[in-house]
């Protein structure tokens, strides 16, 4: 299928580009070792290769996870050479960040930033002239028509012209259209007439409901001849859901989903719930959690931990865990103050909540009572990034295009964290926290956790 050789050509790019990276890297070692001999003046020695050696640790994994995640191996393979090299710019100046930074961090003083950032530069050269040879090779394959199947595409006209330049912008799957049979105008009952007639290896059927049952026997006609009969599933429009096959125990299931399916990132997502909750426990208990703990032991009277039932994934209630900032009985001093709801929707603010205890308002300011929320990241009922959780009687009073945000795991910061906070409204909150589904990746939640904290060390948008 198209769909098996683009995953392997996918991963033979992949190795090939960790190959050439691996390789660049060396060289730039080498070249700037050789400067440093031709004009030692302008260039100080540095360390050998062997102290280098060891970043390898850090580039080869990241650089590929860079470009996948840029989207370079998802382009189109007849797309632009400015959106090519501009993903390479990208993604080589992203890895250069990640491994100076690292350096910093590992007070590798010996190493020379020079040797990183010409690295960063040469990968960037190099990546792109070997794609540009990729693309010169397909092409050429493409138009020796060497090693592809011919397709006959079974369909109305502009439903198979759509099809055909669909194929024709991915030679790389190495599909070529042989015939087109439009059902309106010839009887699908032609069909074994045609595979007879050429050598076809596969036939697509891209046609509405209304021909299913004359499809259902062309596809049993396929089956005689031995030939592949795929069938789009467009059949069902959806706006935002995104439809895919399985096999459930022998029966094909087409699935249609709006939120990430699982996959490796989703599983990197989880490694890094786990470690950042578990070193943020480790690091901050001692430092932050204890002192605070005893601090609002000393300034207000009731428990140090304020406990309170939200909704999950799915609406899946759990017990989500914060360090009390208000008076002991807050939960029922709110319904004398709900006339002074100062948020749209169904949620509850006040910039000067009565309730909130003096040492309270420092740590809703600081966000340090959301910290034994890592608890509950570490016990997998929340994420570091995601939809903030609501309380269920909030949801119960959702609009229905509200409720999608409890399709993922709700998280301690979020789009709406670093956009202003209580200072949006309630429908343009769930608005962000929708974009943040539709859009996610594992970039995007390193950008929003790199740019929470400059707002909660700022304090933006809480009270």
């Amino acid at each position: 299928m198209a769909s098996t050789r683009r995953e392997l050509y996918v991963q033979f790019n992949q190795l090939g580009d960790a190959l050439v990276i691996a390789a660049v890297f060396w060289a730039s070692h080498a070249l700037r070792d050789r400067l440093a001999v031709l004009w030692p003046s302008s260039f100080p020695g540095i360390a050998p290769f062997s102290d280098y050696k060891w970043l390898y640790l850090i580039i080869l994994p990241s650089y590929p996870f860079l470009l996948d995640i840029n989207g370079y191996y998802a382009r189109p393979f007849r797309g632009t050479g400015k959106e090519t090299w501009w993903i390479l710019l990208k993604s080589g100046a992203q890895c250069a960040l990640i491994v100076i930074a690292a350096m910093y961090f590992l007070q590798l003083t010996g190493l020379s930033r020079g040797v990183i950032i010409l690295f960063a530069s040469l990968s960037v050269v190099v990546l792109g002239l070997k794609d540009a040879l990729l693309r010169l090779y397909f092409h050429a394959d493409h138009r020796r028509k060497s090693g592809e199947r011919a397709v006959l595409l079974v369909g109305p006209a502009d439903r198979n012209a759509e099809f055909e330049k669909l194929l024709t912008d991915h030679p790389e799957w190495g599909l070529t259209v042989e015939a087109r049979l439009d059902p309106s105008v010839t009887p699908l009952t032609q069909l074994p007439s045609l595979l007879h007639e050429r050598a076809i290896g596969c036939v697509i059927f891209n046609v509405s409901r209304t021909y299913f049952d004359e499809v259902e026997k062309a596809v049993l006609a396929c089956e005689i001849e031995g030939v592949e009969a795929w069938l789009t599933a467009d059949f069902m429009r959806t706006s935002i859901a995104r439809p895919s096959i399985a096999d459930f125990h022998g029966k094909p299931i087409l699935m249609f989903r709006s939120t990430p399916a699982i996959s490796w990132q989703l599983i990197v997502k989880r490694l890094m719930d786990i470690v950042g909750a578990g070193l943020g426990l480790l690091i901050l208990g001692p430092l932050v959690m204890v002192p605070v703990a005893i601090g609002i032991r000393l300034t207000s009277p009731g428990p140090i931990l304020f406990r309170q039932k939200r909704s999950g994934l799915h609406g899946r209630e759990f017990t989500m865990y914060k360090f009390r900032s208000m008076v002991d009985n807050a939960e029922m001093l709110r319904v004398e103050l709900e006339t002074f709801n100062e948020m749209t929707g169904p949620v509850f603010k006040m910039k000067r909540d009565p309730r909130v205890t003096p040492f309270g308002r420092f740590l809703r300011k600081t966000s340090i009572d959301e910290l034994p929320q890592l608890w509950n990241v570490l016990k997998g009922e929340m994420s570091l990034v995601g939809p903030r959780p609501p309380i269920p009687t909030e949801v119960a009073k959702y609009d229905t295009w509200h409720r999608r945000r409890l399709s993922m795991k709700p998280g301690l910061t979020c789009l709406w964290q670093i956009s202003g906070r209580n200072g949006i409204g309630f429908d343009q909150w769930m608005k962000l926290d929708l974009e943040y589904i539709d859009h996610w990746s594992l970039w995007l939640d390193l950008k929003i956790l790199a740019r929470t904290i400059p707002v909660v060390l700022s304090g933006l948008g809480a009270h």
